[in-house]
């Protein structure tokens, strides 16, 4: 802890009155704004006592010279967190009607020296002692490795808001096989109850921080369900808060030794369920296989004990496989986890897996390719973070046969070779909240792709997440964040933050709490340099391009549906056609198949010139290798608008500038298997 020592001075006539007034608002519960520093941002009401928030000015509106808004964006957090899992996993709350003496006090079950705090002992070791005070001491919570304390007290949020964050997706989060397996609860462990709970807190989070600026929709913290609205609010100086949603079983999918427990009408009716609470983005899958997708491994003891969980949810320990190409799956977790292993049955085990099959067996299931197109459908925006390879490289595929743009890695859970296949659709990327130094290391490795494409860059704080969070540098480090210090767009003070009678400093505490986010991206900026924090700074206006185009697009109209079809050859089978025409038809039961052997080709008549910019191909286990995109104005003479050599099945797209053109051929010349060349459907499209 650091102490700031003032100097004393006796008290004039106006600062006995100013003392009078503060003594007259406390015993009304209520804390005037500040006299020193008045304005639109402070509040008429706040409650007392309360935390510190220790930022001074005006925080910025407006957009720049351009017309873009500024700010940074936070693409992954927690604040409900708390009332997950069975309510008493995550200790405390952000905010309370009663103050902060009930908001930030620990889970009763921790008094008097944490021995009960399971779950502290299952993810970071020890035996989760620790002292349970929260306010007003705060002795050793919230703390940078206290994996089960609340970190997004609502005044910590302000403090990140006034430090130049525009822009907070708060996912709705919880897990049914943790929550039920938990000694402690105080609810029910379904899923979509968590959710609808997790929703309705945080618009009344909106309305208590509404009732300090004399009514609705006068805070600073604006739930938004539009990027138009989003804008509006940035532009205003405010917090655009996005519901996103974070969970194992969305619309009870989950499935049971792989029999999916939900349907397509499952489907339809959870996303419009989540769309009417305000959701507009969200994971398919998180932690455990689910019904509509496979996982991307957890590593280390936790990995252990979620692959235990993954047992009692589905039946089935995870299961692996080589990988098909440079992308693979976190190292499977190996280490032991006692204390969840010991809710295993008796005879049962977690398994050994084979160091060279780093990759989920189990990817996008037909109900996962119907989820993630109903989601396109209803604009929203897809996570793709926690998601396998063989699940994230078909969402891919998906989108990209769309031009869909809605493709959101918000906390480094993605396969890191496919950040250019996202921009690339327009998607946006935010960097886990690491150590500064790594974070700017990493930030600066994708440097040249984020120039290349125009975009800024986010962070995911992930925190009340489980994750662990930066720890400190130390008091002794060369270049220590020095305080006070300005805001990045220079209209703040920010000194050390206090709450009760704690006060926290990044390099000695590490980045306890979100109040310490405008501490951390001060550090960045040290260790890392003013561009990485450019680049953080341009995030805001980057998401919600991302968000604005999802939203925007239109689905394209098939120029190859029911066209004339003619090929090179087609397979001859006594029970079933293979004729060109079935690759044209409009259903994926049926295929084109060519004679077994190279130089083939599928040619599909338009019927008259139309500019076609982009053909997808969705092939059967018999697809090309390589192969080229030909295009004609007569059928006779052909041009080449694209080819590969690296052609690896499943659903491709090919997008080139827009030519003219009535026919257009696909023109098989290396086979990828020993059969020949076979297609489900051939889509073309003018963009």
């Amino acid at each position: 802890m650091t102490m700031t020592r003032r100097a004393r001075r006796r008290p004039g006539v106006i600062g006995l009155l100013t003392l009078c007034l503060a003594v007259g608002a406390l015993l009304l519960g209520l804390a005037p704004a500040s006299s020193a520093d008045p304005g639109w941002w402070n509040p008429t009401a706040r409650p007392a006592p309360d935390s510190g928030i220790d930022v001074t000015g005006e925080p910025f509106k407006g957009t720049d010279a351009q017309g873009r808004v500024r700010g940074f964006v936070d693409a992954h957090d927690h604040l409900m967190s708390n009332e997950g899992f069975g309510g008493r996993l995550i200790c405390g709350k952000p905010f309370s009607e009663q103050g902060i003496a009930d908001a930030l006090k620990d889970c009763p079950e921790h008094y008097p020296d944490g021995t009960l705090a399971v779950f502290d002992y299952i993810t970071n070791g020890g035996d989760g002692r620790h002292d349970p005070d929260g306010w007003p001491t705060f002795k050793d919570w919230p703390a940078h490795d206290s994996l089960t304390h609340q970190q997004n007290y609502y005044a910590w949020v302000e403090r990140a808001w006034r430090g130049g964050q525009r822009v907070l997706v708060n996912d709705l989060v919880t897990n049914g096989v943790i929550c039920s397996v938990y000694f402690f609860k105080d609810r029910g462990c379904d899923e979509m109850t968590a959710i609808r709970l997790e929703a309705q807190k945080t618009y009344d989070m909106q309305a208590y921080i509404d009732t300090m600026y004399g009514g609705a929709g006068k805070g600073w913290f604006r739930i938004v369900t539009d990027s138009a609205q989003a804008r509006r609010v940035v532009e205003q100086g405010k917090l655009a808060v996005v519901l996103g949603v974070e969970t194992s079983e969305p619309f009870g999918c989950k499935q049971v030794l792989d029999i999916a427990q939900c349907s397509r009408e499952d489907v339809d009716r959870g996303l419009d369920e989540l769309h009417a609470l305000g959701v507009r983005s969200m994971f398919l899958c998180h932690k455990f296989d689910n019904a509509l997708c496979g996982v991307r491994f957890d590593q280390g003891a936790l990995g252990t004990a979620i692959n235990v969980g993954q047992f009692l949810s589905t039946g089935t320990f995870w299961q692996t496989e080589r990988c098909t190409g440079p992308q693979h799956d976190n190292p499977i977790g190996l280490v032991p986890a006692a204390a969840a292993q010991k809710q295993l049955p008796a005879g049962v085990a977690v398994p050994a897996y084979a160091a060279d099959a780093q990759c989920n067996t189990r990817g996008l299931t037909d109900l996962g390719e119907y989820a993630l197109r109903g989601m396109m459908k209803r604009k929203m925006m897809l996570e793709v973070d926690h998601m396998s390879v063989k699940a994230a490289g078909r969402a891919f595929d998906i989108l990209e046969s769309e031009s869909y743009p809605g493709v959101i890695s918000s906390h480094s859970w993605m396969d890191l070779d496919w950040t250019e296949r996202l921009y690339k659709l327009g998607g946006f990327a935010a960097q886990y909240m690491s150590g500064s130094e790594a974070f700017s290391a990493e930030a600066k490795r994708t440097d040249a792709l984020r120039d290349k494409y125009g975009v800024g860059y986010g962070y995911g704080t992930d925190m009340n997440g489980v994750g662990g969070w930066p720890g400190p540098r130390g008091a002794d480090t060369p270049n220590p964040v020095r305080y006070p210090f300005r805001s990045t767009d220079g209209g703040s003070v920010i000194d050390r933050q206090t709450t009760g009678q704690r006060t926290w400093d990044l390099n000695t505490d590490g980045a306890s709490h979100y109040g310490l986010v405008p501490d951390w991206i001060e550090d960045v900026r040290l260790t890392g340099g003013q561009g990485v924090v450019d680049d953080l700074f341009k995030g805001a206006e980057s998401y919600l391009g991302t968000w604005g185009a999802s939203e925007k697009h239109k689905a394209g109209v098939n120029l190859a549906a029911g066209a004339p079809a003619s090929a090179s050859s087609a397979e001859w089978n006594p029970f079933t056609s293979y004729a060109p025409g079935r690759a044209v038809d409009g259903s994926r039961g049926t295929r084109w198949a060519s004679d077994w052997s190279d130089d083939q080709w599928l040619q599909v008549d338009l019927g008259s010139p139309t500019l076609v910019g982009r053909v997808t191909l969705d092939w059967e286990r018999a697809h090309g290798r390589a192969y080229r995109i030909e295009l004609s104005a007569d059928g006779t003479n052909w041009r080449t608008a694209w080819s590969t050599t690296a052609g690896d099945g499943g659903l491709d797209t090919a997008q080139f500038a827009g030519v003219p053109a009535r026919y257009v051929r696909v023109h098989g010349a290396g086979r990828g298997t020993q059969w020949g060349y076979s297609l489900y459907e051939v889509g073309v499209y003018s963009r």
